[in-house]
């Protein structure tokens, strides 16, 4: 509330009083702590969100067979590189053709492009269960659970990430947010191999160094 205080300096006619305005902020502090208290009880907070990583297994007992027991014509393999370079062959890797190993970006028009072809059909059923979450508003436990059975078939892509010594952090967590984009289920990081290494050099080199291959210890390796 705002108060006129006049002060009078005893003067004589022809001079003017002097007001002082004075004005109290009590009351608005009272209001912006209801504001404050309105606003907290009334606005839902964000729920954390995790990302499922598969890790490379330390048990023992699991051969290197069973490790890459996975479906030649679902599998694509991702080598980060370092200068922010990332590579992929799909399928088993062939050692013989250097332009197997293909080169792409971690933009929309590229690794993402790639990941969405393959697992088009996938991605439009997702799409569709997305708008029809909205339509229906199903609760959310319920839309993962059949985003699950969407994702969980025989077809769906799995996708191997390996990354070199001169990848960054930040081209790992590009590489799993487009897991994330393309609705991949199926992905692991795994250890780069010395096959690996071989046909990036050999993709440097345009194929020189397929002469001197020794098939039997790449595919060893």
């Amino acid at each position: 509330m705002a108060e006129v205080q006049q002060k009078d300096n005893g003067g004589g006619k022809g001079k003017q009083k002097k007001m002082t305005i004075r004005v109290d902020f009590t009351p608005m502090v009272d209001m912006n702590m209801l504001l404050i208290t309105f606003f907290m009880l009334c606005t839902s907070l964000s729920k954390p969100q995790t990302m499922e990583i598969s890790m490379p297994s330390n048990d023992k007992s699991i051969t290197e067979e069973d490790q890459t027991k996975v479906k030649a014509s679902r599998a694509i393999t991702l080598i980060l590189g370092g200068d922010d370079r990332v590579f992929y062959y799909t399928g088993e890797p062939n050692y013989e053709d250097y332009t197997s190993l293909k080169e792409t970006t971690y933009e929309a028009d590229g690794l993402r492009a790639m990941l969405m072809g393959r697992n088009a059909d996938i991605v439009a059923k997702i799409k569709a269960l997305k708008a029809e979450k909205l339509e229906k508003k199903f609760s959310d436990e319920e839309y993962n659970e059949r985003a699950m059975k969407i994702k969980d078939v025989n077809t769906a892509p799995v996708v191997m990430i390996k990354a070199t010594d001169d990848a960054t952090y930040e081209n790992l967590v590009d590489a799993l947010d487009e897991m994330q984009i393309c609705s991949i289920s199926k992905y692991a990081i795994v250890d780069i191999t010395e096959g690996d290494e071989f046909l990036l050099d050999n993709l440097e080199q345009k194929g020189k160094l397929t002469e001197n291959i020794d098939r039997d210890q790449v595919k060893k390796n």
